[in-house]
């Protein structure tokens, strides 16, 4: 299937979750999951969440793939915090060259993150790992934008 289809439809059950009466997280997981699945570069696929008591430190949520150390990344540190740091989106389509990247796994070689913001307030983040070089394209990085959007009325 054709990339731009591919998110296309993903879109439309990704909506779906959102519409469904699962809890909070359960609609998280259920994203990370269909994007994991359908996605073939997608091999590690989790949201990180601004923590409410220190405005300036993420920790895991929901996510799909192998487990992780890092449950609490403070901003600026690894591709998860630059991201959130800036409040834009960070690709690193090859791990190895960032002098300030957190390894999760050994396999992952390239990593895109893409911040979810509420009234232009960074809230989380959607955090995409890929155990191939240079997958992420611009199609990616407004795909994980939209879905964060979506995803923002969870926050």
């Amino acid at each position: 299937m054709e990339k731009s289809a591919l998110f296309r439809s993903l879109s439309e059950k990704i909506d779906k979750v959102l519409r469904s009466q699962l809890s909070r997280d359960e609609k998280l997981k259920g994203i990370c999951k269909l994007l994991r699945n359908n996605v073939s570069y997608y091999d590690w696929v989790g949201f990180y969440i601004v923590n409410p008591k220190r405005q300036n430190e993420l920790f895991l949520g929901p996510f799909e793939g192998q487990p992780t150390e890092h449950v609490r990344i403070p901003f600026g540190r690894g591709v998860c915090g630059q991201a959130a740091k800036l409040g834009k989106t960070f690709i690193a389509q090859d791990v190895l060259k960032e002098a300030n990247y957190l390894s999760c796994n050994p396999n992952v070689r390239s990593e895109i993150v893409s911040p979810i913001l509420k009234k232009d307030k960074i809230v989380g983040e959607l955090d995409i790992d890929s155990h191939a070089y240079s997958p992420f394209t611009d199609e990616d990085e407004a795909f994980l934008k939209e879905i964060g959007e979506m995803a923002s009325e969870l926050f």
